[in-house]
């Protein structure tokens, strides 16, 4: 039966949707990923840029290669929620990691959006976050279903430290921007 509707399936991530490799709170302090990135190292982190109030870091459980997201360092749930400060840094952050990720893995579209709450599909429902993820022509195919698989062709490291490189060069920056 046909509904006109295109489906994405991504069966590699129940295990994490069922709880078994998600921190069992997501209190601030605790055991928060969102808290806790920030202080780690670099290549356990997955964080490549840190501005002011938010910071961008590479989804340790990827849609596609290059999912980035974009986390304030508050411990806040939802949008409604964060400052002025906060949501142009979001903002710019988003940006300029779309001008990156354009320019370093010549991505040619983007899906971009935040999951409020539980029910919406956060993963993690206690911390803010934005999703970047690239996407490219025929980036979609059999190795999820059949396979159960997900090619991601870069480790998450080198992926980091592309991005890395790209914002600390000023990739990205428009010629009025100043960050």
């Amino acid at each position: 039966m046909s509904d006109d509707w295109e489906r994405i399936y991504t069966p590699h991530r129940m295990v994490y949707l069922r709880g078994g490799k998600k921190p069992k709170t997501t209190e601030a302090g605790k055991d928060c990923p969102f808290c806790i990135a920030p202080d780690l190292p670099e290549d356990e982190g997955l964080v490549f840029a840190r501005g002011e109030h938010v910071y961008a870091v590479l989804n340790l459980y990827p849609y596609n290669s290059g999912h980035v997201m974009i986390c304030p360092y508050r411990h806040i749930a939802e949008y409604p929620e964060i400052n002025h400060q906060e949501m142009v840094e979001i903002g710019e952050f988003t940006q300029r990691t779309m001008r990156i990720l354009r320019t370093v893995a010549t991505a040619q579209g983007f899906n971009v959006g935040m999951n409020q709450g539980s029910l919406s599909g956060a993963g993690i429902a206690g911390h803010l976050h934005q999703h970047i993820v690239p996407r490219w022509g025929g980036d979609t195919n059999f190795m999820p279903i059949i396979g159960q698989t997900k090619v991601i062709p870069q480790l998450l490291e080198d992926t980091r430290q592309l991005l890395e490189q790209a914002w600390n060069e000023g990739v990205g920056l428009s010629p009025e921007e100043d960050f």
